[in-house]
């Protein structure tokens, strides 16, 4: 990761900073952190998801890796491989798209693990904490290294996680997904 030399003192400051780039950032105690490019097979699964999830929310609810999110705590805001988004946060995202602590959450993010025990520890961890600070109600973890997926859901401030393997049927809480019949390894497979 390349950090820049600009600091910025408020999440306000940052959104209205625009460095003529199409780079993403991680503002880092008031730093930029360059975010680099996704690996091959994690946007081959991400883009296998967002084709099952279309026909099922429509396009404009299906977020790929573009979209921002303000969070609490380091670093202030996170980039997942994919989001489903309220309807509501339609409109709000014409401007620019980042969801904002003032917003409703997300519906439910996806995270794809990359390699590494930084990464793990960002997805399992640090994303985990703050996805359930933030009150999003579903959040899948999808690691092709351990070839499971967890399945997180917003119980009582925290998430219970179900992991799925192999033929195991992934069974999301969320109404809009109920019909989705997919297994861990379809899922896991869409990224070789």
């Amino acid at each position: 990761m390349t950090q820049t030399k600009q600091r910025f003192s408020s999440f306000e400051e940052y959104l209205d900073d625009d460095d003529g780039t199409d780079n993403v950032y991680e503002l880092f105690n008031g730093e930029l952190i360059e975010v680099p490019p996704e690996p091959g097979f994690n946007v081959g699964i991400a883009v296998f998801l967002l084709a099952q999830f279309l026909p099922l929310v429509g396009h404009l609810r299906v977020r790929p890796h573009g979209l921002e999110l303000e969070v609490r705590g380091e670093p202030r805001n996170r980039f997942p491989d994919l989001t489903i988004i309220c309807e509501q946060h339609i409109e709000q995202l014409k401007r620019r798209n980042t969801i904002r602590l003032s917003m409703a959450p997300p519906l439910l993010v996806v995270e794809v693990v990359s390699p590494g025990d930084l990464q793990r520890d960002r997805d399992y961890v640090a994303k985990l904490g703050q996805y359930a600070a933030i009150a999003i109600p579903e959040y899948w973890i999808i690691d092709p290294e351990t070839q499971e997926i967890s399945v997180c859901n917003l119980l009582g401030g925290s998430y219970e996680v179900r992991e799925f393997r192999g033929n195991d049927r992934i069974q999301p809480q969320l109404e809009i997904l109920q019909s989705l019949q997919l297994t861990a390894e379809e899922i896991l497979k869409a990224g070789d």
